[in-house]
């Protein structure tokens, strides 16, 4: 079976469940957005949240993409770093605790994290401390890492790093791989347009956006978005949160709804989408039923707190994709 090789940012999730949003107007931390923070900001949450239910998980876009394949059963394997800390053992051992084997750099930085405040309405805030997750370096790459590998699923947060994203997308293709893009973050789109354009268009074989993401790249609404990007790579996905998503091949367009689904908090959920497309595509697939598989999977996934499902939670996907 074909292999799946993921890079990114590599986070701890510590996912935590508020009562209200009073805490969110005390951090000064807007519903809903993603704000980086700082060793004394951590600290301070950390005391605040000490009361609260928490769980954590190893995350960052990538590996979140990462673990499902993996929990779906293909071989996978994940290039980051972390620190020379707890957290750093952690997310090691909890990938390969799911299959995953771990190319990790390691510096003496502590390890960055994501802490997910959970709102009673299930939306999401999170704040993010990057630490030594943002030191992977383009020397750190070599073609070793990339030997044996099909796939190359790279998140959005990496074209911060034009350096670092070039030399993995050339690794990939001396490799003969296929190179599989999520735009993660619309304002990183706007702020790395041209880059990204060029960089799609020279080496991205797969895209996934959502619909924010999309338009930012291509200044239209989704199907419109959606037929643009299929210009410049093999495959390109538009995900609309409810109404589901939009994928295109060349001529073949199809829209996938989304399951019938509780959702309890959404994180990763674009992450576990893009997961289930990419088994899909392993497997097979034509494009419809990859792109049920990452509904079933997002789906799935926004049932429970975190980016991560449960064993029970995996036994309904694996029945639901059967």
């Amino acid at each position: 079976m074909d292999k799946v090789l993921g890079i990114g940012n590599a986070l701890v999730d510590i996912m935590t469940r508020l009562k209200d949003d009073q805490l969110l107007k005390e951090f000064n931390l807007p519903k809903g957005s993603m704000q980086l923070i700082d060793e004394d900001f951590v600290s301070r949450i950390n005391k605040a949240t000490e009361d609260l239910e928490k769980l954590q998980s190893s995350g960052g876009s990538a590996a979140n993409t990462i673990h499902g394949v993996a929990r779906m059963g293909a071989p996978a394997g994940f290039i980051g770093k972390v620190g020379e800390d707890k957290l750093g053992d952690f997310f090691q051992d909890d990938m390969k605790k799911n299959n995953i084997d771990p190319k990790l750099f390691r510096t003496k930085t502590t390890t960055g994290r994501s802490i997910a405040m959970i709102s009673p309405d299930s939306e999401r805030t999170m704040a993010t401390l990057l630490g030594g997750a943002v030191e992977l370096s383009p020397d750190e790459l070599t073609e070793s890492l990339f030997e044996g590998y099909q796939y190359l699923h790279i998140e959005g947060y990496l074209i911060l790093n034009h350096e670092l994203l070039k030399k993995a997308f050339e690794l990939a293709k001396k490799q003969g791989m296929q190179v599989s893009v999520d735009l993660a973050s619309y304002n990183v789109v706007e702020d790395n347009l041209e880059f990204l354009q060029t960089f799609v268009k020279d080496y991205v074989d797969i895209i996934f956006a959502n619909e924010e993401e999309a338009k930012s790249f291509t200044g239209k609404e989704p199907e419109a978005a959606l037929d643009d990007l299929a210009e410049v790579c093999d495959i390109a996905v538009v995900k609309v949160g409810k109404e589901g998503s939009f994928v295109k091949r060349g001529p073949e367009k199809v829209r996938i709804e989304p399951i019938d689904a509780k959702p309890v908090d959404t994180t990763g959920a674009g992450d576990a989408y893009a997961g289930g497309f990419l088994y899909g595509l392993i497997k097979g697939y034509p494009i419809d039923k990859c792109g049920y598989t990452g509904a079933v999977l997002a789906g799935k996934v926004i049932e429970g707190i975190g980016a991560k499902m449960d064993d029970e939670k995996w036994k309904e996907v694996y029945e639901m994709i059967k």
